[in-house]
């Protein structure tokens, strides 16, 4: 006689295998050291630009860990789709390589395997991308567009280095100093300025900088003034114990980029620039689930190239991917195409490309079969 099975001890299948967990441990671990190289390397040549301006004086130094922590968020989310597809490649290839595919399809394993244990990572990535692509990444730019709009508006006294002359205001403010001292006193200072055809040279044994309630002041001491205008001989000289001049503030307005601009603001508009600009922050999370698609079969066409055999082909799709979604994104905002079709017409090309490797791999009169039964009534 059958012993009965407890109706509370009923076994219910796993809802994650051993095959899955390594697959998606794998898929994390590739996924977070391909992303970290190709983030450092790109951020690596911005922080050269960012370095530049802080050189120039149009960025200060007290800013420029935020700028390169801003920058860092913004092509990270940009280089998702890219980390992601070059790992299912990676992943999936070594497996071909080392005959762990020959033993999963052995076990009845297929393609549902393995996309199964791909997605169970992708979907909640892809997520996770659409909140960073959708307000995380225009935040950044924002920020990083109130930031450098502050400093632009207080850069005519950053930069200035002793010994040499710095330029300021494309060339009408010239500021020359012998020596810095730790307390930020400025000595032997040589200032020229040139304001509605007016030149005003000002010579001054020390300076230094004073905040005060109603503005900022450059304060001079001992040291003598001349104005005039150039050609004429009706100049002034003036000696002085103290002089001040008031730091002019800039206009405060900041404009914003349209990838600074919210999403909510792009979502309400009609206009062509802000419907491209809002396909191209979908673009990043349908990626991941578009190379993803592809990325599985794609692995599986050239098996004894090794681990690395199909990532030629790899950058190739996306990097013409990329160009595409660009391509369609000017097209719609030229009006060259209708604004539906440059949303989702390269990510349907990406699909065929996706379904044709996908039967490349099983064979068209499988992709037919599975045609015919979705289709059949």
């Amino acid at each position: 006689m059958e012993k009965e099975r407890p109706q509370g001890h009923e076994r219910r299948p796993y809802p994650f295998t051993i095959l899955d967990k390594t697959i998606v441990k794998d898929l994390v671990k590739t996924l977070l050291s391909v992303w970290s190289v190709i983030v450092v390397i790109i951020v690596s040549r911005e922080f050269i630009r960012v370095l530049d301006k802080a050189i120039e004086g149009r960025v200060s130094s007290e800013t420029l860990l935020s700028l390169l922590a801003l920058k860092t968020v913004i092509i990270s989310v940009t280089l998702l789709p890219a980390a992601l597809f070059m790992a299912v490649l990676m992943v999936l290839g070594r497996m071909y390589r080392d005959q762990e595919m020959a033993a999963i399809a052995s076990a009845g394993g297929g393609a549902g395997t393995l996309y199964r244990a791909v997605f169970m990572m992708v979907l909640p990535l892809s997520v996770i991308a659409a909140g960073l692509s959708l307000y995380v990444s225009p935040w950044a730019e924002a920020s990083i567009t109130r930031i450098m709009h502050q400093d632009e508006a207080s850069s005519d006294l950053r930069g200035i280095a002793a010994g040499k002359f710095s330029e300021y205001s494309q060339g009408d403010l010239v500021f020359y100093v012998e020596r810095i001292t730790d307390d930020k006193t400025m000595h032997q200072v040589f200032v020229q300025s040139r304001q509605q055809g007016k030149l005003a040279i000002i010579n001054a044994k020390s300076a230094h900088l004073q905040d005060l309630p109603d503005g900022s002041y450059l304060v001079f001491e001992q040291g003598e003034r001349i104005q005039g205008q150039p050609g004429r001989l009706d100049y002034v000289i003036e000696t002085f114990d103290e002089y001040a001049v008031r730091m002019e503030e800039q206009d405060t307005i900041v404009n914003l980029n349209r990838p600074a601009v919210a999403t909510a603001t792009l979502w309400g508009s009609q206009k062509a620039a802000d419907i491209a600009e809002l396909q191209r922050r979908f673009a990043i999370p349908l990626s991941l689930l578009l190379l993803s698609f592809i990325g599985v079969p794609l692995a599986q066409i050239s098996p004894r190239g090794g681990v690395y055999g199909n990532i030629l082909m790899g950058f190739l799709i996306y990097f013409s991917y990329g160009n595409l979604v660009r391509l369609s994104q000017v097209w719609v905002i030229n009006a060259s195409i209708p604004a539906w079709l440059g949303g989702i017409g390269v990510n349907i090309f990406l699909a065929v490309i996706g379904a044709v490797l996908l039967a490349r791999w099983y064979g068209w009169q499988w992709l037919i079969i599975k045609i015919r039964e979705k289709t059949a009534l």
